[in-house]
């Protein structure tokens, strides 16, 4: 990593040397913002005119001598017609960051962070995980030859994802508690074992995060939507959005910031609690609940960067949905535009339903609302959720029987209301 680049406690500004293996200040215990210095030379570069990829905007991101990818990046950017026009809105997209490599978003956290442990010397990489984390950094830690620890939360793990982590090669340390206690565990055991924390607490993570915003804009022909709605879990990724953008406007490339939303589950919502008392700090959720295992947190690390983003934009605010809401969600984003997502990616579309029925989305706001991983990282839910397959005898009577009164019926009873 070169010179031009610092971490930055939010809170106390404290500066640290960006080779320095901290996660935060020393001083306050606040979180750290990677920083750097003369990011307007980037104007003049060609980097405008590369393909999509995170690593395209790589003036913005740490310079690293060894740089670990699988190609991530450059997800489809979806205008979504049949799901606006449902929803009564006019201009929809849907960032579906199950493209990934991995099938999430955290590939882009983990194509830098595991870039900069490679750089640092580090052997050992670790992190506590409800499911995408850990098969993400599996994945990077594999390509990288280097040694993966995962913890997760025992028996509240999707098997798509732990799938994933095991077959990468990770160890696998299964704890009989929730996430927020498998984060602790993880924390002192990387002190006391020299292993690299790539949890979003790690600032370098959210640094290839936030290139999800950079692609929007970039994919939007540099139109800046007016709204992103994105899930909230550990908040890495409105954080991390937010960051990006504010670094984009600070130099003049675009010339606002759309508004930020973010949504929780209901039972897991410490950070959407406290928008909703209009309060600048977080109750934490001792015991959080939701369908959405990808954001089943209630400690989320990232909550005063969050907050700090929701506040931030104008108009900001984050929103919480029922799990009833977001496994409807889910069916109607596959029924109307063939994209399947997992729960915690369908909060988004149910937050948008539930905020332009409270009118605090307008019909003329162009929204992007961004999926952060694929439906067959959850498959039990999605099979649970919708309707049972009809059992048929191998023969063309029987079926002609049952689709005379299928067929009989309105289209409309068997798609999403």
């Amino acid at each position: 990593m070169d010179s031009d680049s610092w971490l930055e406690c939010i809170s106390c500004h404290e500066k640290y040397d960006a080779r320095k293996m901290i996660y935060t200040c020393e001083k306050c215990g606040h979180l750290l913002d990677v920083k750097y210095g003369n990011l307007e030379t980037a104007l003049d570069g060609d980097w405008k005119d590369k393909p999509i990829s995170v690593w395209k905007y790589s003036p913005f991101l740490p310079r690293l001598k060894n740089v670990i990818s699988l190609n991530e990046g450059k997800t489809n950017l979806y205008h979504c017609l049949n799901l606006a026009e449902k929803l009564g809105i006019k201009k929809l997209w849907v960032k579906n960051e199950g493209e990934n490599p991995t099938g999430s978003f955290k590939d882009r956290g983990m194509t830098v962070g595991v870039s900069v442990a490679k750089s640092l010397g580090n052997k050992i990489v670790a992190c506590a995980s409800t499911g995408n984390t850990s098969a993400s950094l599996a994945a990077y830690a594999a390509k990288a030859k280097m040694s993966c620890v995962v913890f997760i939360p025992s028996g509240k793990i999707a098997l798509g994802k732990l799938a994933q982590a095991m077959m990468y090669g990770a160890i696998i340390l299964a704890i009989k508690g929730n996430f927020d206690q498998a984060l602790e565990l993880v924390q002192e055991s990387c002190e006391k074992f020299h292993m690299y924390l790539l949890n979003s607490l790690n600032p370098y993570r959210l640094e290839g995060q936030k290139t999800i915003g950079y692609e929007i804009i970039d994919q939007l022909n540099w139109q800046v939507p007016e709204t992103i709605i994105l899930p909230i879990g550990n908040a890495g990724n409105i954080s991390a959005i937010y960051k990006g953008l504010l670094e984009w406007k600070e130099i003049g490339l675009i010339d606002r910031i759309p508004r930020m939303i973010g949504i929780q589950a209901e039972g897991s919502a410490p950070i959407a609690n406290a928008y909703k008392k209009g309060e600048r700090e977080v109750t934490f959720v001792e015991k959080p609940e939701t369908v959405a295992t990808a954001i089943r947190i209630g400690k989320p690390v990232n909550w005063e960067k969050a907050l700090r983003a929701i506040y931030g934009t104008e108009r900001g605010m984050a929103e919480t949905v029922s799990d009833g809401e977001i496994l409807e969600a889910q069916k109607m984003l596959a029924r109307t535009e063939g994209i399947f997502v997992e729960p915690a990616s369908a909060s988004t579309i149910a937050g948008l339903r539930k905020l332009i029925m409270n009118g605090e989305i307008h019909r003329s706001e162009r929204v992007v609302c961004v999926t952060t991983g694929h439906g067959l990282k959850d498959p039990d839910t999605a099979i649970k959720s919708c309707e049972e397959t009809i059992q048929v005898e191998a023969n063309i009577q029987e079926i002609e029987k049952i689709l005379s009164e299928i067929i009989k019926k309105p289209v409309e009873a068997y798609a999403i209301e």
